[in-house]
């Protein structure tokens, strides 16, 4: 029965990208670092510099009235400039324009609701309240040597090193549906592991972006699908996942022969959770 799902899952991804796809959103909606100011969330590189949370620069918390608890250091984050570089052969041509170069830059920031005293949070974020969906669960609790599941809003990860998955708490979801798709697609990740499927996204250390790193991503979320599938929640789920996976294609420079190969591993991802042997596929 598995195996139909499967195919049915990746059949269903491919249509939905030859068609397109709504872009991509993370389906948590609380959580993430995002200036305490503005409350505008940090975008590329920051994202990962920073744990979930309010973030203000020292000039900005004194004037607020605050002030940094004694002995927390700050955490940086970074942006571009330009500068304008002067060539020297043209100092009185009007006509020149200097040269733009990009510079990076960075500054100090900290968090004002654990680093900080006499600021408020200027948070809205709504809590969900759902009932678990007893199939997903089921799967969750058959992973039998599956790693230990953390919850902290704002991010989704597996970390290999210390064989920890993290996820944001089901209350953070919309729609509960995501919460398990969003867990299934780490729970893939770590089937990767050496002690589990040795799978080379995972054991080999790849730089965000690149191709094996890409490949894996391609994996963790088709497998999420299936295992959707299974617990007949890939209805609510389908389309962000192809969406997720169109990204990465994109990476991939969108070999769609990509998804067939990528499937298979996902397949043994999601046999491997479910505690379905598969000696003997292809």
């Amino acid at each position: 029965m598995s195996e139909k799902i499967y195919e049915m899952i990746t059949n269903r991804m491919i249509e939905l990208l030859g068609k397109g796809v709504v872009p991509w959103r993370r389906p948590w909606k609380i959580g993430g670092a995002v200036s305490w100011k503005s409350q505008k969330p940090y975008r590329g590189i920051n994202t990962l510099l920073l744990d979930a949370g309010e973030y203000a620069t020292i000039k900005q918390i004194n004037e607020a009235g605050g002030k940094v608890k004694k002995g927390e250091k700050g955490q940086f984050v970074v942006f571009w400039t330009w500068l304008e570089k002067k060539d020297g052969t043209g100092a009185g041509n009007e006509e020149s324009q200097p040269e733009k170069i990009p510079f990076l830059r960075y500054y100090n920031v900290f968090e004002i609701n654990t680093q900080c005293q006499g600021l408020q949070s200027k948070r809205n974020d709504q809590i969900y309240d759902h009932d678990p969906i007893e199939e997903a669960e089921r799967i969750c609790a058959g992973y039998t040597d599956g790693p230990p599941v953390r919850y902290h809003s704002g991010r989704a990860y597996y970390r290999p090193a210390d064989d920890i998955v993290s996820v944001p708490p089901l209350c953070d979801y919309a729609k509960a549906e995501e919460y398990y798709s969003t867990l299934f697609h780490e729970h893939v990740h770590s089937t990767g592991h050496a002690k589990r499927l040795n799978r080379k996204g995972i054991t080999e250390l790849a730089a965000f972006g690149d191709e094996s790193y890409s490949k894996e991503e391609l994996v963790a979320e088709i497998g999420a699908a299936m295992l959707c599938g299974v617990a007949g929640i890939d209805n609510s789920t389908i389309e962000n996942s192809a969406a997720y996976v169109g990204s990465w294609l994109r990476k991939l420079k969108e070999d769609k022969k990509l998804i067939v190969q990528a499937a298979g591993q996902a397949q043994k991802a999601a046999d491997h959770i479910l505690g379905v042997t598969f000696e003997g596929r292809e």
